[in-house]
C-alpha cells in the first residue's frame, strides 16, 4: 500500500485542525470520540490508517488532562492499527512550567508527559514555543519545536509603528524578547520581577529605556494575565507610550480576560495554538494563525525534506518589509 497522510484530530482545537487540513486539501480521518458515564474518554478511528503517514493534531490545553489522555488515545490506536509513522502535532505542549525539581520531593512533568507521548506509540512531535527549549532533550525522538515570533513580527511590522521597545516581562523572557528585537532591528527591556508564590509576580524594576517608547511586551503564555498585565502597567508608570502584548499561546484562566481589556493596553496579539472561544474575544484581541506554517511543516516531514528553508523564506519576507518601512 501507497504511503498516504493521515490527519486525525482531537476535539482541543478542531478549528486549527480544519484549516491544516483545508491548506493541505487534505481531509481530516472521521473519528468518534465519547465518554462512558465516569467519564472514561472511548474512541475509535473509522477509517483505516494501515500503512499511513498520521499526524494528530492535538493541543494539550485546558482540559488539560482530557485532551493529553485524547492524544495518548489516538497515538496508540494509530500504533495498534498499523500506521506507518505517527508525528503527533502539539501545538501547545502542556504540563510544560514543570521543567525541573525547584523543591523537594516535586515531580518533572514535562519530562513525564514526554515519557507518556513515546509509549503511547509517536514517533515524532511537532510543537510551538515550548516553554522552555530543553524539553526537547526529554524525547529520544525528533521534535520539531517550531517558533512563531516570525509571524508575530510580520504582524507588528504591519502596523507601522515607530520608536518601537521589546520587552521581556522578566528575566527568563529576555533570549524570546531579543529574538524578536534583532528581528524588529530595535532595543529590548527587561523587568525585574519575583514570584512569591505560583501565579503571583511582583515588579521589582525595569531594565532599559521605555519612556516615549512603543512597548512590545512578549511572552510565550498569558494564563492569568497577571504577570504580563503588570509588566504593562509599570511600562505606563515608566512613561511608556502604546503597549502591544504578544504571545503564542492563549490559555487565559480565571479573569485574565478582564484584565487584558484595561485602556492601558493597546492591542493583544495571539495565536490559535490554544482554541480561544468566542466567549473570549474581545476587541483588541488579534489572532494570527499557525495553519499554514503547520500545513507547510506537514508537508515537509511527510516528503523528508528541511523545515529550515521554511524559515528562511518568511524571515527573508520580513527583512525586505521592515527595510522598506
Amino acid at each position: 500500500m501507497s504511503n498516504e497522510i493521515s490527519l486525525i484530530a482531537g476535539t482541543a482545537n478542531i478549528e486549527l485542525a480544519k484549516e491544516i487540513a483545508s491548506h493541505l486539501n487534505i481531509p481530516l480521518t472521521p473519528i468518534e470520540i465519547k465518554h462512558f458515564n465516569d467519564g472514561e474518554i472511548y474512541l475509535h478511528i473509522e477509517k483505516s490508517v494501515r500503512g499511513s503517514s498520521v499526524f494528530i493534531i492535538q493541543p494539550t490545553s485546558t482540559p488539560v488532562n482530557e485532551n493529553l489522555m485524547q492524544l495518548l488515545l489516538i497515538t496508540d490506536a494509530c500504533k495498534r492499527a498499523s500506521a506507518k509513522e505517527i508525528t503527533a502535532v502539539i501545538p501547545y505542549y502542556g504540563y510544560s512550567r514543570q521543567d525541573r525539581k525547584a523543591l523537594p520531593r516535586e515531580p518533572i512533568s514535562a519530562k513525564l508527559v514526554a515519557n507518556l507521548i513515546e509509549s503511547a506509540g509517536a514517533d515524532r512531535v511537532v510543537t510551538f514555543d515550548l516553554h522552555v527549549d530543553q524539553i526537547q532533550g526529554f524525547f529520544n525522538i525528533p521534535v520539531d519545536n517550531l517558533e512563531a515570533i516570525s509571524l508575530i513580527a510580520d504582524n507588528i511590522l504591519s502596523k507601522n509603528i515607530k520608536d518601537i521597545v521589546v520587552v521581556a516581562p522578566d528575566v527568563g523572557g529576555a533570549r524570546r524578547a531579543r529574538r524578536l528585537a534583532k528581528i524588529l532591528d530595535t532595543n529590548i527591556a527587561i523587568i525585574d520581577k519575583r514570584r512569591p508564590e505560583h501565579g503571583v509576580a511582583e515588579i521589582m524594576n525595569i531594565i532599559g529605556e521605555v519612556k516615549g517608547k512603543n512597548a512590545i511586551l512578549i511572552d510565550d503564555m498569558i494564563d492569568s494575565a497577571g504577570t504580563i498585565t503588570g509588566a504593562a502597567k509599570a511600562l505606563k508608570e515608566k512613561g511608556a507610550n502604546d503597549i502591544y502584548i504578544v504571545a503564542t499561546h492563549a490559555i487565559l484562566s480565571g479573569n485574565a480576560i478582564e484584565k487584558l481589556k484595561d485602556s492601558s493596553i493597546k492591542e493583544v496579539i495571539v495565536t490559535n495554538t490554544i482554541d480561544i472561544p468566542k466567549e473570549k474575544r474581545f476587541n483588541s484581541l488579534k489572532i494570527i494563525s499557525l495553519a499554514h506554517l503547520l500545513a507547510d511543516s506537514i508537508t515537509k516531514i511527510y516528503e523528508g525534506t528541511p523545515m529550515g528553508v521554511l524559515f528562511d523564506k518568511l524571515y527573508h519576507n520580513i527583512e525586505e518589509k521592515r527595510k522598506k518601512a
